[in-house]
């Protein structure tokens, strides 16, 4: 299932923050977009991050893209900015909540009135139909919830094929994801009997629910497990899945739960052929957030729709980015995100770079790769589901001593003609 559908699966802690309360009046989102701006202004052009950096989940969960937008932005400017105008980066915290959300909605589009939003990561994107109301692009954002497959004006970083008319998200309330993944491992690893972990929470269930349909549409016996939110008893989740003979594990929990999984499954002396992640743990710290697990820190897998970090031609992102401690996926596809914009800006600036024209570019029909660091990203608008879709992943595994080492060829040419599945957020 290709990564955008975390999604799902960061959406797991959504409900920590459900505690939404009310909105802000309508009245205060009367902003619309700003007018054109001649050619030979040289004004910062200026761009808008919302992220829930204070969220109950944690400081460092979803603050990723953002780093990685900035520390692009940051090199952008140092060469000159785009037309010879600077970019001025302004950031929201949302703090994980609705009304904090439509806060930062707000402040960005209505009062510092930005040309785009870029590398939006945020649990509760409440205010994205002000944000699509206001005509404002919202660039490269990470799917955490269903907006990005709701509202014309945003484009997740994944893409989409969802007609995006501002109802229903998807075609009728529901979206799809593939089985690329574990089609995969089947391929690759001859791989039969597959684990899912998952919280006792609704979010984190159904995204179990949505992997366990895709295992067993690709022909695995499927173990599934579920732990308590607030006092989780891994040690029995780990003991259950060497009984049981589990070759993968998948799951749908956060970070600290999986170096807690892996440390249960070193206790116990459980070995599989891989203890599958995504795309939000795919980070440079898993010697030190997996230190008690050398045995399952050395099995950990991870998939994704960019190009390992640690690839040759992700050496840009990295030299910006020293310094800043450790490295993520999220951070590289912040960096991506604001490629887009400023590939964005750039074909607007003979004409001056206003809200609308950038919209334009991102509605273009040819897919948009960041330079090679993305899988082509496309957005369609299909009336109708795609039964099978040709679907390709970025795959890599951790080495002690080397990091994450790809597998499974260039991402590009990793592909699999396989089915959509439905699932509801």
């Amino acid at each position: 299932m290709r990564t955008r559908v975390w999604a799902a699966s960061a959406a797991l802690l959504t409900l920590l923050a459900a505690g939404c309360g009310s909105r802000l009046p309508e009245s205060d989102f009367t902003g619309r977009p700003t007018g054109p701006v001649g050619p030979s202004d040289t004004s910062p052009l200026r761009v808008g991050i919302i992220t829930s950096e204070t969220s109950p989940v944690g400081g460092e969960a979803f603050t990723g893209p953002r780093d990685g937008a900035r520390a692009y932005f940051e090199r952008l400017n140092a060469d000159g900015g785009i037309g010879g105008r600077k970019v001025e980066v302004h950031t929201c915290d949302d703090g994980g909540s609705g009304v904090g959300n439509n806060e930062c909605v707000h402040k960005l589009v209505d009062e510092q009135k930005v040309v785009a939003l870029v590398a939006t990561t945020v649990l509760d994107y409440d205010g994205a139909p002000r944000v699509s109301e206001a005509g404002v692009p919202d660039i490269g954002g990470q799917p955490i919830g269903p907006a990005y497959d709701t509202y014309p004006h945003l484009y997740s970083i994944y893409g989409s094929l969802a007609p995006r008319e501002g109802g229903k998200a998807g075609w009728d309330g529901k979206q799809y994801g593939g089985t690329e993944i574990y089609r995969y491992f089947k391929r690759e690893h001859g791989a039969r009997t597959a684990a899912v972990v998952s919280y006792n929470q609704a979010a984190s269930a159904g995204y179990a629910q949505l992997i366990t349909r895709g295992l067993k549409a690709e022909g695995y016996k499927v173990v599934t497990e579920q732990v308590d939110l607030a006092l989780p008893n891994f040690r029995a989740v780990a003991a259950d899945l060497k009984q049981q003979g589990a070759d993968l594990v998948f799951d749908a929990i956060d970070t600290h739960g999986n170096a807690q999984l892996c440390k249960a499954m070193d206790q116990v002396g459980i070995e599989v052929t891989a203890k599958v992640t995504n795309a939000q743990n795919w980070n440079s710290a898993v010697e030190e957030d997996y230190r008690d697990a050398p045995r399952c820190r050395n099995a950990l897998w991870v998939t994704g729709a960019s190009r390992n970090f640690q690839d040759p031609q992700a050496k840009e992102f990295r030299d910006a980015m020293k310094g800043a401690g450790r490295l993520s996926q999220w951070q590289l596809e912040g960096w991506a995100a604001a490629m887009w914009f400023t590939d964005a800006a750039r074909s607007c600036a003979p004409d001056g770079i206003t809200r609308e024209c950038v919209d334009a570019y991102m509605q273009r029909d040819e897919p948009y790769d960041a330079g090679g660091l993305l899988i082509p990203v496309v957005f369609e608008q299909r009336p109708e589901p795609p039964g099978t879709r040709r679907t390709c992943l970025s795959v890599a595994r951790w080495q002690d001593g080397k990091g994450w080492l790809t597998e499974g060829g260039d991402m590009n040419a990793n592909c699999f003609e396989v089915p959509q599945l439905p699932y509801e957020q």
